[in-house]
């Protein structure tokens, strides 16, 4: 069967989220397409293994390893090419290693398995702060003020601790409290009290302040978008979900959005819809597709010789991301994670957590790495948090992907509403390209300088009883000095991973969705996930892109 009433393009957590809605009703025939796999991998399911899934050489199986292009704001960086021809006294060229220098490159992995970004994520369950969706309604996009979507996230949440007026119970999607009880993070909580005031609901009536994270967990596995919305309704006959299948471009007849082209195992195949196509390919996902369908800024698709539908300037614009800096210490314990191999006490322990985790689901492989964390202001000017902090029992750099000697324990510090604004945009007409990203990091210079002040708020806390003890910093940096600060959120800050707002909401010449997200002079279709974002939210992102499906399968279902 190739026509449906409704087709997901793209099996995250948004698109999870209206396969399960739009199938309450067996009236509805739906079809969900994921470019990935299954979501089989016990790297997934096991929290503490996630992040393996994005340290394999060249593409990963589970995600997309995209780079940005060179950051003009990042430090110089050394890089290996091979593009130098020789050739030698019998006529033949080979190629040798040169060395290059360019700014430095971000990181950007992705989710590309049934459930998304949220099968490879840290499973922290943040919401952000209430003024965000009040600032949406502000904009001029009717229906989002946090009053508006707190519905919507209680609708999806079971959360296994809270029951009050902020939180739901009965929702498919698991929130639960850590099954770690790690000393290093409480060590943390402590010394951020002393600074902080102590929180134990970032997602309640207020934001502010340190404590631990809940987390998407069912009884110490992790509660992907896939494990709570789509594993129950896998078999409803009126869901046909293909894995493994590329979506290029949506197809058109004047003004109505009518099939899907796709490549699935390498074949041609177009997939109808009578209703609706709902683009869930998030930040990086949407607006390509919208792009190689002739969707976008008219002048950037000539260049690629594709036929503009529709000139849509705002289509790859508007790219927001969380810039992070980490501190890493070094510390000789056998409570902390390492790298297999690399961490004697880790490996000689590794076993028995294991078995721990095998027969009672708790333990270290429990652990969400990132276990502590706060929401604080950088200046006491200002009247909600923007800095969130993410305090984990290992030693990160890189993203993980270089395996350090030994243990530790590191710091995240992110700026949570940069000003900077960057985009995405495709470079060639083949949607198995990577597209061209640039987050355009530090463009504004008050992001810079918000990072500077969280950078010193953070190691006030790593430098407070009882974590000054430990206090073997891998890049120790000034704290006297606002340049050797600079300096190092330069050589080192990169994403901690939630792109938004490519595909933007709102009613003005740069927006590409209206305020029910659909595509503006477009009919039948819509674009749902992070990409729709007018402005980020102070906080991780994967619970608001699940509150943003499930308010606009409300909206489909004409129950809003």
């Amino acid at each position: 069967m190739t026509n449906f009433d409704y087709i997901i393009v793209g099996g995250g957590s948004a698109g999870c989220v209206l396969a399960n809605r739009l199938t309450e009703n067996p009236e509805n025939n739906v079809c969900l397409i994921e470019t990935g796999p299954e979501d089989k991998s016990p790297l997934i399911h096991i929290p503490a293994l996630y992040a393996f899934l994005v340290q394999e050489e060249g593409e990963s199986k589970y995600a997309y390893q995209y780079d940005t292009v060179p950051q003009k704001e990042f430090n110089s960086v050394t890089i290996k090419e091979s593009s130098a021809s020789i050739s030698d006294t019998l006529g033949g060229t080979y190629s040798v290693p040169q060395d290059l220098q360019e700014k430095r490159r971000g990181f950007q992995p992705r989710g590309k398995t049934l459930g998304g970004s949220s099968s490879i994520n840290g499973m922290l369950y943040v919401r952000g702060h209430k003024w965000d969706y009040d600032h949406w309604a502000e904009l001029g996009n009717e229906g989002w003020s946090y009053n508006d979507v707190l519905p919507y996230f209680k609708k999806s949440e079971n959360n296994e601790t809270f029951d009050d007026d902020y939180h739901g119970r009965s929702g498919p999607l698991s929130v639960a409290q850590l099954r770690h009880d790690n000393p290093f993070s409480r060590y943390f909580v402590e010394a951020a009290s002393k600074h902080h005031k102590y929180n134990d609901d970032f997602n309640g009536e207020n934001q502010e302040g340190v404590g631990l994270y809940q987390v998407t967990q069912k009884k110490g596995k992790r509660c992907s978008a896939a494990v709570a919305f789509l594993n129950e309704v896998k078999d409803r006959k009126n869901l046909k979900i293909f894995t493994d299948t590329v979506v290029d471009k949506v197809n058109f007849q004047n003004d109505v959005a009518k099939s899907v082209a796709c490549l699935r195992k390498g074949k041609p195949l177009i997939i109808s819809a009578n209703k609706e196509i709902l683009l869930c390919g998030g930040a990086y996902g949407s607006p390509t597709i919208l792009q190689r369908s002739g969707i976008g800024n008219k002048e950037k698709l000539s260049r690629l010789k594709i036929d503009c539908k529709l000139d849509l300037k705002g289509v790859g614009e508007n790219l927001q991301d969380h810039l992070d800096y980490i501190t890493s210490h070094r510390v000789d314990s056998w409570e902390l994670l390492g790298s297999p191999f690399k961490s004697g006490k880790f490996t000689l322990r590794a076993p028995f957590e294991l078995l721990k985790y095998l027969i009672n689901k708790t333990g270290m492989f429990t652990s969400t790495l990132a276990e502590g964390g706060a929401f604080i202001k950088s200046n006491d000017k200002l009247d909600i948090p923007n800095i969130q902090l993410h305090f984990v029992i290992a030693m990160v750099e890189d993203h993980g992907r270089a395996p350090l000697w030994g243990n530790g324990i590191s710091c995240h510090m992110c700026l949570l509403r940069p000003e900077s604004r960057g985009s995405v945009s495709i470079t060639s007409k083949d949607p198995n390209t990577h597209p061209l990203i640039d987050p355009n990091y530090l463009s504004n210079k008050n992001d810079l300088k918000s990072m500077i002040e969280g950078y010193k708020k953070m190691m006030e806390i790593m430098n407070t009883p009882p974590l000054s003890k430990f206090n073997k910093v891998r890049n120790p940096v000034n704290l006297e000095d606002d340049k050797s600060i600079e300096s190092a959120i330069r050589a080192r800050a990169d994403t901690i991973y939630h792109p938004v707002g490519t595909c933007k909401m709102g009613n003005d010449e740069m927006s590409v969705v209206d305020a029910n997200l659909l595509v503006r002079g477009i009919k039948n279709l819509r674009v749902v996930d992070a990409s729709i974002m007018p402005t980020l939210v102070g906080g991780n992102t994967n619970a608001p892109t699940i509150m943003i499906a499930e308010k606009i399968a409300d909206k489909i279902k004409g129950i809003n």
